[in-house]
């Protein structure tokens, strides 16, 4: 009854409307009472055809009001109605949201009949928990992947970024997650996605079982700027619903990168001016504000959130992945020379930090972890002489030992897509691997 009498008082009681001056691009100007009409305001255009195209006002110029689409503006015309909405853009999360797949918007998408809404509207673009009254991370998270679970141990509320370039894995390693980890409920966020690889995820990587206690959010790639930007919030906004319920919420979003490319989009067209590789001011200011609401809240709950970036030319320094690295409590590199010699996932482990460790690691197993790591790195500083046959056997004790180790490490890092580890399990198969080799010579 509380939340039919909220939306009831949501009911406007008189309309306020603009005309249609000016279309360039993506870019609809606005002509009417701008005054009503702030930035982040939504604007419904009225057309001869059937939907409505809803817009976003984004700036000003002028006497006019500047408005992005969140859908195509074929039909739109000069002197088209504008109506305002008097409301303020929120949704209304629900637990009966769990299995299903919806857009941007908050719209079911998968055939399943309307949503049921929840008791309290969230706004989509939610501050985060103040600073000084957030909890700490809690207890390390099972993620189901061996090589993270033991070499860049997760705590519950920890942020971590997947750092990839185009077709090394991160799609493959975020479906294993999705399935493996050790959450009460998954939140995913499919941000400018291949619309041909939506139903592949959501079938074949995260299966009935995944989606049970998952709520997908998806905008595939040929969708406007704006309903990609939405869909990052959206996301978050779910994810925040159930952290207030008092849950261990997973956050799966992919990706930051095609987040920053809608800002800059919209940033681009409202006027800003260019900087980095032509991303605006914006983009820099909108990535913190998104990636702040992930981690622990006031209560019990948490969200753990873990962000996929696509790395421009495999540079791992580019401006979006410098600044979320920034961002972000700990990064995975994934590296495509890995991915060519046939291992997966293809994480680079000298290259990837989580910023809870050692603290998150168990201690039985911390100087196991440090030992296997600096093995790793003794065959990697001698590898291309080991591989022109230029290292003599014997020369050096720690050189011999990382050759006798590293098929076994490789074993152990490279893992199936169906296959999952536990935190336990992974620590005591690396601390055999040494073990084995230490009883060898």
């Amino acid at each position: 009854m509380k939340a039919l009498a909220e939306q009831i008082d949501e009911i406007e009681g008189s309309s306020i409307y603009g005309r249609v001056a000016a279309i360039r691009g993506l870019l609809v100007e606005v002509a009417g009472p701008v005054h009503a009409m702030p930035v982040g305001a939504r604007v419904v255009i009225e057309t001869d055809r059937s939907p409505m195209v809803p817009c976003e006002v984004v700036g000003f110029a002028g006497d006019n009001a500047l408005l992005m689409p969140f859908g195509a503006l074929e039909g739109v015309r000069r002197g088209c109605r504008a109506l305002v909405s008097a409301s303020a853009a929120m949704v209304r999360p629900s637990d009966r949201w769990l299995g299903r797949v919806i857009n941007a918007l908050g719209v079911p998408i998968d055939g399943k009949g309307p949503l049921p809404p929840g008791p309290s509207p969230y706004g989509f673009r939610e501050t985060p928990p103040p600073a000084h009254s957030r909890k700490r991370v809690g207890a390390p998270l099972d993620l189901g992947v061996r090589a993270l679970n033991t070499f860049t141990t997760c705590c519950r509320g920890q942020r971590m970024g997947i750092f990839a370039g185009s077709g090394v894995g991160k799609s493959v390693l975020l479906s294993m997650l999705a399935r493996n980890t050790d959450s009460d409920v998954a939140v995913i966020g499919l941000v400018g996605e291949r619309g041909r690889e939506v139903q592949e995820f959501l079938q074949d990587d995260l299966g009935d079982e995944g989606l049970k206690r998952s709520v997908v959010v998806v905008s595939t790639s040929d969708e406007p700027a704006l309903m990609r930007r939405q869909a990052a919030y959206l996301t978050m906004t779910i994810a925040e619903f159930f952290r207030d319920e008092d849950k261990d919420v997973l956050v799966l979003m992919d990706s930051v990168t095609r987040f920053a490319m809608a800002q800059r989009e919209i940033g681009l067209s409202a006027g800003e001016p260019p900087t980095s590789k032509g991303y605006t001011p914006t983009v820099f200011t909108e990535l913190p504000r998104l990636l702040e609401r992930a981690g622990p809240g006031i209560g019990k709950g948490t969200i753990t959130g873990l962000f996929t970036v696509l790395v421009d030319g495999d540079d791992h320094n580019e401006p979006v992945a410098d600044a979320v690295r920034g961002i972000l409590d700990g990064h995975i590199v994934m590296e495509r020379s890995i991915a060519e010699r046939g291992r997966y996932p293809a994480i680079n482990i000298l290259k990837s930090v989580s910023r809870t460790m050692p603290k998150s690691c168990n201690p039985e197993f911390w100087p196991v972890v440090q030992q296997a790591k600096k093995t790793m790195a003794t065959y990697t500083d001698m590898e291309e002489l080991i591989r022109l046959g230029a290292y003599r056997p014997g020369a050096s004790a720690e050189v011999d030992e990382a050759i006798r180790l590293n098929p076994d490490l490789e074993a152990f890092l490279g893992q199936g897509k169906e296959e999952a580890t536990n935190l336990a399990d992974g620590y005591k198969r690396l601390a055999q691997i040494l073990a084995g080799a230490a009883t060898e010579s």
